[in-house]
């Protein structure tokens, strides 16, 4: 099914601006507004394309074309019934999910935190579709995967990523400030962390050594996600700092290895865990902040999917989907076109 075929569903004035838009700057006009989405992870089911964002609940779209979305639902009512025990300062709203399809079944991770705490779990809920309209949707949360404490932990319990390696065996990387970013073996029913444990840091910037351990610190780093081509595991990262409009320094960061586990070495063959990573985009005056990527291959095309802040509205944040093409030497790229060429348009807005 083309990616495009649900065009013939939207009026013609947005048809055509919607599918200029997403190859050239030049089309400005549309029928809906930009879809304001935060840390977005994205997954196909039959012929729809499904997105998960931050928000009250975890909040999901859904889409025929990868360019119109509809709100779906949101994976939670209200919220789950241990968030506010874990983090006092918990505001209503689930952080940076990641959703994976294994064994017939969709597994929706997610964190519980407070803004610049490590207060924090991360947890899952599972369902056997995303088709709001079939009557086996039905989300099931099993809890808490992993959590953070303060002064006990020195890491941050949240923005999970899963990844099967190359043997099968299930592995979650995470993590915020504090120590950097870190990946452990999930138990086969990726419900648990695996015993006996098995962790590593794959990602981290320098901390001075004075700093709480109860406070994040100056390593400006988040949001590991790890993507499988050909011979490498690429580790995605986002340096800088989010959620502040136009003061926004979120940017994209990468290195590679041939193990789940690292090490994973920027092109100047620097260690991610001993503060390298070469930069992937960044933003621009009219976007001046762009991070919390993701990364697929549907339909035979590679894509990162990512927000941005756009300056032009008062910083707030948007969906970009970039297609990744590769370097000779197996680095993936981005042109940073991107940021202006993609426009996403929400026909149907968040349900109060």
């Amino acid at each position: 099914m083309s990616r495009f075929s649900s065009f013939k569903k939207v009026i013609p004035s947005y048809l055509s601006c919607a599918f200029v838009a997403l190859f050239s700057a030049g089309c400005n006009a549309t029928e809906y507004p930009q879809l304001d989405i935060h840390d977005p992870v994205m997954i196909k089911e039959g012929s729809k394309y499904y997105l998960f964002s931050t928000g009250p609940g975890i909040t999901m779209y859904q889409s025929n074309d990868m360019i119109t979305w509809d709100y779906a639902d949101r994976a939670f009512k209200t919220e789950p019934d241990w968030a506010r025990d874990i983090a006092p300062g918990f505001n209503g709203h689930l952080w940076a999910p990641d959703i994976i399809e294994h064994n017939g079944l969709f597994y929706l991770y997610y964190s519980v935190s407070a803004f610049g705490k490590n207060t924090s779990a991360m947890g899952v809920t599972v369902n056997k579709t995303l088709d709001v309209n079939s009557p086996e949707y039905q989300w099931q949360d099993k809890g808490i995967v992993l959590q953070s404490i303060p002064h006990r932990d020195s890491f941050n319990a949240i923005d999970p990523n899963i990844i099967f390696d190359d043997n099968g065996t299930p592995w979650m990387s995470f993590g915020s400030f504090w120590h950097g970013l870190k990946i452990v073996q999930l138990s086969d029913d990726l419900l648990s962390v695996a015993k006996p444990e098995k962790w590593a840091t794959i990602a981290k910037l320098n901390r001075d050594p004075f700093t709480d351990e109860a406070e994040p610190g100056s390593g400006q780093i988040e949001a590991p996600f790890i993507y499988k081509k050909d011979d490498y595991y690429y580790l995605f990262v986002s340096y800088g700092l989010c959620c502040r409009a136009d003061d926004s320094t979120y940017h994209l960061a990468m290195g590679r290895s041939k193990s789940v586990t690292g090490p994973y070495l920027d092109k100047n063959g620097k260690d991610m865990a001993q503060g390298g990573g070469t930069v992937l985009l960044k933003g621009t005056k009219a976007w001046p902040g762009l991070g919390h990527n993701s990364a697929y291959t549907i339909d035979g095309k590679d894509y990162l999917v990512f927000h941005a802040y756009e300056s032009a509205d008062n910083g707030l944040q948007k969906l970009k989907i970039a297609e990744l093409s590769w370097s000779a030497d197996g680095w993936p790229q981005v042109d940073s076109k991107a940021l202006n060429e993609y426009r996403s348009a929400v026909r149907t807005p968040i349900q109060k």
